[in-house]
């Protein structure tokens, strides 16, 4: 019987990244420094991610059919990713992201969808056919990042194979009501959470309460992503914060993407939920050493070696 595979469906982008000394500002130019073109987007970063922990992936998206399409795709195929129902949108160019990373580690992106946004009844068709043939056991990750029917339609084609859905909810404003309401996981930051629930998440105690909210909503398993690096994680057995590893952060971008893409992963292997969010936050934390989101991202072994450093740390919550 074939194994399992990650579905990731979102976003393909070509990213255009620099170093900055500060944040930009209204009618400021900065000089920038570290200049690189990346393959990125959100489905893009979570399929190279799972491929690293040692999971096939399959890409669900769209290209423009620009030059810059050969920026997104090119890593994607060295790294062996299955990119069959990945199509071009005739007429449109390829998603461009333009991020600055700041000294400390964060990042200020401004985003085109292009073609991201630009999708036709054939690309909604390839993709939910990939979704109807994965092999039991697989899982569809997605983000919020293309239309809304795109989305309800693949977590359609998610529940008719009996297909677990994890949900990146970035923009929350386009999480189709089906998923949030059915949702194995779900892996907001605290924008998104607050969006979502309500509560402004200012720490873990705001964390759990607003996890209790995503419980109520549908959710298996919610994992509410924390400044810091961290997340509180909450389900029907119990709740747990997480604290991030002990790194020196050189690059935030994608290391939400690299959380999604190892939640994923560890319940496609029916790890225990706090077990699985430790693997998410090992595998986010290690993502930010790095420059660039998909070269960042840590083979298994290191995310695996990293989980034992969570004993001490781990702290379990009680539910409300």
């Amino acid at each position: 019987m074939p194994d399992p595979v990650l579905l990731s469906l979102g976003s393909v982008n070509a990213d255009f990244q620099v170093r900055v000394d500060r944040a930009p500002g209204t009618g400021s130019t900065l000089t920038g420094s570290g200049f690189v073109r990346l393959g990125g987007g959100k489905a893009a970063n979570r399929a190279v991610c799972a491929q690293r922990l040692g999971v096939s992936s399959a890409l669900l998206g769209r290209v423009g059919d620009d030059e810059l399409r050969e920026q997104a795709l090119a890593p994607l195929r060295r790294a062996g990713l299955n990119l069959d129902a990945v199509s071009v949108a005739p007429g449109q160019a390829t998603g461009v992201a333009m991020i600055a990373v700041l000294p400390d580690g964060r990042k200020c992106i401004v985003l085109a969808a292009h073609a991201n946004g630009d999708w036709d009844a054939a690309a909604e068709e390839a993709a939910a056919s990939a979704i109807a043939a994965a092999p039991a056991g697989s899982v569809l990750a997605l983000d919020c990042e293309v239309p809304a029917g795109v989305l309800a339609r693949a977590v359609a084609a998610a529940r008719g194979a009996g297909l677990d859905v994890v949900v990146d909810p970035s923009p929350p404003g386009r999480a189709p009501p089906e998923a949030v309401a059915k949702m194995a996981a779900i892996t907001p930051n605290p924008e998104e959470t607050e969006a979502l629930t309500g509560i402004a998440v200012d720490g873990p105690d705001a964390a759990a309460k607003a996890a209790e909210r995503l419980l109520e909503l549908g959710a298996g398993l919610a994992c509410v992503k924390l400044a810091d690096g961290g997340c509180v994680a909450a389900w029907a057995g119990g709740a747990c914060h997480v604290p991030p590893l002990p790194v020196q952060p050189v690059d935030s971008t994608g290391a939400g993407d690299a959380f999604a893409a190892a939640l994923a992963v560890a319940l496609m292997e029916h790890r225990p939920q706090a077990e699985a969010a430790m693997f998410a936050v090992a595998a986010s934390s290690l993502a930010v050493t790095a420059y660039g989101p998909q070269p960042a991202y840590a083979e298994r072994g290191r995310v695996e070696a990293a989980l034992p450093s969570f004993a001490a740390r781990l702290r379990p919550l009680a539910r409300a």
